[in-house]
């Protein structure tokens, strides 16, 4: 799911956390980092209240580690949608029922009986979107709609790609690229991709989740990226465009759930509702740049939101790929060829 700035949890963050949490009207919101307007948390403040304290992570999986160690005082979280399901099955969120609040008539029905939490018990929508690459044309003007840019490419891009630091993303794109399926247990086609991914990693400047960043300071001409971080980037860096390869790419949505035991539940219950909110949803987009799934939504966002080429994908464009929990014994190949790419 993302653009992110790597806010690294300290001791003292914890403390502070935990701290602000004994404190009546506050709410504790873990999200990722540089991904939250403040416009809509100043909103949320002032129409209740309550003081927001925001602390930020670079995965999923960082968060679900930190969650899982205990006491971080964090009322709020905004999982992606396999995390929300692993969450929910180890038993780490309030099942809270936005599906009784008042604004959950404004979620998009198609959001509504998602895999990974039917009937919208314990989340509501963020943002959704896609996972892909994006490059700059002034530095390359061929066909950019294929995944060979990031495992074989030409010459003018060798050394100039950043890919995602993330297991996932970086293996699902090598399966997509051999026309292999997710969560895959054949250990012979996991073999192939990982002689694609070491051959294509001398190609790589970087693995780095600051998109943005290594984009506008033209540190690299191509990077794996979601698309409202490439829209971003495009602001700053107009040649860049977003490809939608033909092997496929990677569909997400992050959602707002509650930790088990919030310590402020009743004011993470008002947040939950208050992001349901067409107004409060586009403030969202408008500052991360992703399409939300609240209807009415699109009446406050930003008129440019509405036809950017990184959010209203290409008639031709293969359908995002939503990618779900792999079985513990894939995710341990996963980890094994991860580990071996990263020496």
């Amino acid at each position: 799911m993302k653009t992110v700035l790597r806010l690294l949890a300290t001791a003292s963050v914890v403390a502070f956390a935990s701290s602000a949490a004994m404190a009546a009207g506050e709410l504790n919101v873990y999200n990722w980092g540089n991904y939250t307007s403040p416009e809509m948390i100043k909103k949320f403040e002032e129409k209740f209240d309550v003081k927001v304290n925001l602390d930020g992570y670079d995965s999923n999986e960082a968060m679900l580690a930190k969650v899982k160690a205990g006491d971080t005082g964090y009322d709020i979280v905004v999982p992606g949608d396999y995390m929300i399901k692993v969450m929910i099955g180890e038993g780490l969120l309030e099942e809270v029922k936005p599906n009784t609040m008042e604004n959950f008539k404004n979620v998009d029905p198609k959001w509504v009986d998602v895999w990974w939490d039917p009937g919208r018990n314990y989340s509501v929508p963020y943002q959704w979107g896609t996972t892909s690459f994006t490059v700059d044309t002034a530095v390359y003007d061929g066909e950019i709609d294929t995944l060979a840019l990031l495992f074989d490419p030409p010459e003018v891009l060798k050394g100039r790609i950043n890919m995602l630091n993330d297991m996932n993303d970086v293996i699902n794109a090598g399966l997509r690229y051999l026309g292999y399926g997710r969560c895959n247990g054949n250990q012979d086609e996991l073999r192939e991709v990982l002689a694609l991914l070491s051959k294509a990693k001398p190609h790589w400047r970087t693995m780095d989740y600051a998109v943005i960043e290594k984009l506008t300071s033209k540190d690299v001409d191509i990077s794996q990226s979601w698309n409202g971080a490439a829209m971003r980037a495009r602001a700053q860096r107009p040649t860049l465009k977003y490809a939608y390869p033909k092997e496929g790419f990677t569909g997400w949505m992050d959602n707002v759930a509650v930790l088990k035991g919030a310590p402020n539940l009743e004011n993470a219950k008002l947040f939950i509702n208050f992001m349901m909110e067409p107004e409060n949803a586009g403030l969202t987009s408008n500052f991360a740049r992703y399409a939300n799934g609240i209807l009415g939504s699109d009446k406050f966002m930003e008129p440019e939101m509405l036809s950017a080429p990184e959010i209203v994908m290409p008639a031709s464009a293969p359908a995002p790929d939503f990618v779900t929990p792999c079985p513990q014994e894939v995710v341990d190949l996963y980890n094994k060829i991860w580990t071996q790419l990263k020496q």
